[in-house]
């Protein structure tokens, strides 16, 4: 009986508030109201939608791809260029480091790709700034600085954006992520044959565009045979009417340059061993893309599980791994193994990562700079032989 007096006197007094502050109570049950259709509309629009809104809403943009950029990152670069265009946003692609890699030299020249290095964060054509393929700045000065407005990244780490954050560590690459947005804002992918104004959709994905997204989701899956998720095929099959399979061949089967076929010789030459794993050092480098080719062509070795290549360019320390043995995280191998350099950036995936170590840079008596290197390449791949066995 006192339970329902409680209630009676709970509904009287909320009765009595109602009565004395109506506009009060007008006003609560707008905000309410219109915050539950915020949230309705929220977790009804796709991360395509709202990345694309995002961009809408901003005149100029960067888009900053990671240090000497691979497919998936320049494909991931002008997937965003192509969404700023559909809403009127100038989008500036950006890059630090160098492109050298046979594949990623043709992947611009082909599809005609305008893009500009950055040295310094004064260079970055606008404030806003776009990560892709990873997900924290890194790879020249004044980097530690940039606070994103957004990310996407397929990577795993502990990078987001200011606005909006979009990192899927199950898929195997940046690209599937960006053409997904397409789908979500229903583009259609033109045919190489066609123009864009003979389709009839007010969105569409451009034949070099799906190009090179497709290039990047295969560069960075193998061709959908090593990390590739349900995802990565969805994603290939989406983008697949809209490919110029004249380009895709040209970007794939580029000529080589010679210093590549030296680097490989030197890392399987040059390679240590202990147990089935290999640490190769093939020592200064003009063309840090060489590394990982290297790394790619020392793991097919029989009875190698797991390496490691190192490389040295203009005082950098380059670091690239592959692994196929379920021991072996060759992500955080390559994190541990450089855990003391204090300039050091590693990390990637179970099956494959990479990173740099920086030359410490020191002001001199006589007031000029200095760089000594972070790290002894010999107690390196000593850490890497320590990192592989699991002996952290």
């Amino acid at each position: 009986m006192e339970q329902f007096v409680a209630i009676d006197g709970a509904v009287s007094a909320v009765a009595t508030a109602i009565e004395s502050r109506p506009i009060l109570v007008a006003i609560g049950l707008v905000i309410i109201a219109g915050g539950v259709a915020a949230a309705y509309r929220w977790l009804r629009t796709t991360p395509g939608d709202r990345f694309s809104e995002l961009v809408a809403d901003r005149e100029a943009a960067v888009v900053l791809m990671h240090p000497n950029p691979d497919p998936d990152a320049m494909a991931a670069a002008m997937g965003v260029a192509a969404l700023g265009e559909q809403v009127d946003t100038e989008i500036t692609i950006q890059y630090p480091g160098q492109i050298r890699h046979q594949e990623n030299r043709a992947f611009r020249t082909v599809l005609e790709l305008d893009i500009d290095p950055v040295d310094h964060v004064t260079e970055l054509a606008a404030e806003d700034v776009i990560l892709v393929d990873h997900n924290e700045p890194r790879g020249f000065d004044g980097c530690d600085g940039i606070l994103p407005l957004a990310v996407i990244d397929h990577h795993p780490g502990d990078g987001s954006g200011e606005q909006f954050t979009d990192v899927r560590t199950d898929y195997g690459a940046s690209s599937s992520i960006v053409a997904e947005y397409f789908r979500d804002i229903a583009a259609v992918p033109v045919p190489a044959d066609e123009h864009a104004s003979e389709t009839n959709a007010s969105r569409v994905v451009p034949s070099f565009t799906a190009t090179g997204l497709l290039y990047g989701i295969l560069a960075d899956t193998q061709h959908l045979t090593v990390g590739a998720a349900a995802a990565d095929f969805d994603a290939a099959a989406y983008l697949q009417p809209g490919v110029d399979e004249d380009k895709l061949d040209r970007i794939a089967n580029p000529e080589v340059d010679a210093e590549v076929l030296e680097i490989k010789a030197r890392a399987i030459a040059g390679r240590q061993t202990q147990g089935s794993f290999a640490v190769s050092d093939v020592g200064t480098v003009t063309n840090a893309d060489a590394i990982p080719q290297a790394a790619d062509e020392l793991i097919r070795l029989e009875g190698i599980t797991a390496v490691v290549v190192i490389g040295e360019r203009e005082g950098t320390i380059h670091l690239s791994g592959r692994s196929r043995d379920d021991r072996v995280h060759m992500g955080r191998a390559l994190e541990q193994a450089t855990a003391d350099a204090p300039t050091a950036s590693a990390g990637g995936h179970a099956r494959m990562g990479g990173g740099q170590i920086a030359p410490q840079t020191e002001v001199t008596d006589g007031g000029e700079t200095d760089r000594e290197p972070a790290m002894n390449r010999d107690a390196l791949v000593e850490e890497i032989f320590a990192s592989l066995s699991g002996d952290v």
